[in-house]
């Protein structure tokens, strides 16, 4: 059971990482994605994803954790 979620999980983790816009097209490539490196506050979709992503990860770990002192 543990390790079924553990796929879920990892799966959907990908896939959030995937759906980031981070320095997209062919300048992100070499550098200059971002206009001067000035830091940009994330919203709409984009603010769900880094948040989905963060948990999908702690919930990730932890049940890594938890099926490593199960066994």
């Amino acid at each position: 059971m543990i390790e079924i979620a553990l796929i879920i999980v990892s799966v959907l983790l990908i896939t959030l990482v995937l759906l980031q816009q981070r320095n997209v097209g062919m300048s992100g490539l070499f550098g200059g994605g971002e206009a001067g490196g000035f830091y940009q506050a994330r919203r709409g979709m984009d603010k769900f994803f880094f948040v989905s992503t963060i948990v999908l990860s702690v919930v990730f770990i932890g049940l890594s954790v938890y099926k490593l002192f199960l066994n």
